[in-house]
């Protein structure tokens, strides 16, 4: 089947891509490590010993990049609807994060451990409406919100890719009130046609 214009356009800048490239070329999972990576360099969110949560974890590269920062003695759990190939330092969940029975499984893999990081890159299939795409995509923030509630320690961080629409100045100061500070961040990584930008809420009062 030939492929659509579109879908041909996609692959070409994919391939062409600078960080996709770095990415094989280093043995990172994914280009979107880089993002994370600018992001822990300006803002120094982890270090070694520290218990993160890493939600819309596949393929890992979010995970990959964390458990390097964290060893020894920390510890990744990340979750996804897709399979992610373990590798040592994650401990994975799959299945959607909607799911009470997977939310549930997720506090019961944690055993009460305090949170230091939780982190999302998730973000709902887009079909390029904005009335239905925005309200998927906050409903994912919400329930990240909801989790960090529940199982980030105090002074604990947390990182999320949000998209600006609905909601969004609701959410800011919502977590205005639960975090002493609230930081946006654009990444190079981030390519500049996305409207993607992450949210970074520190110190969990």
């Amino acid at each position: 089947m030939a492929r659509s214009k579109s879908s041909a356009s996609w692959l070409k800048e994919h391939f062409d891509d600078h960080f996709v490239n770095k990415a094989k070329q280093e043995g990172w999972r994914s280009r979107a490590v880089y993002k994370l990576q600018e992001i822990d360099d300006k803002d120094k969110l982890f270090k070694q010993g520290m218990c993160v949560v890493d939600l819309g974890a596949a393929p890992g590269g979010w995970s990959q990049w964390t458990t390097h920062k964290v060893a020894p003695g920390g510890e990744v759990f990340a979750l996804d609807i897709l399979p992610v190939e373990p590798f040592a330092g994650v401990t994975f969940i799959q299945g959607d994060f909607r799911d009470e029975t997977v939310y549930s499984q997720l506090l019961a893999s944690l055993d009460g451990r305090a949170v230091d990081v939780v982190m999302s890159d998730m973000a709902p299939n887009m079909s390029g409406n904005k009335a239905v795409d925005i309200p998927r995509a906050m409903y994912l923030v919400e329930l990240c919100v909801e989790l960090a509630d529940q199982v980030l320690k105090k002074n604990g961080d947390l990182l999320m890719k949000v998209f600006q629409g609905e909601g969004y100045n609701e959410l800011i100061q919502d977590l205005r009130g639960k975090y002493q500070k609230v930081i946006t961040r654009k990444p190079e990584a981030s390519r500049a046609r996305s409207k993607e930008i992450y949210l970074l809420a520190r110190g969990k009062k």
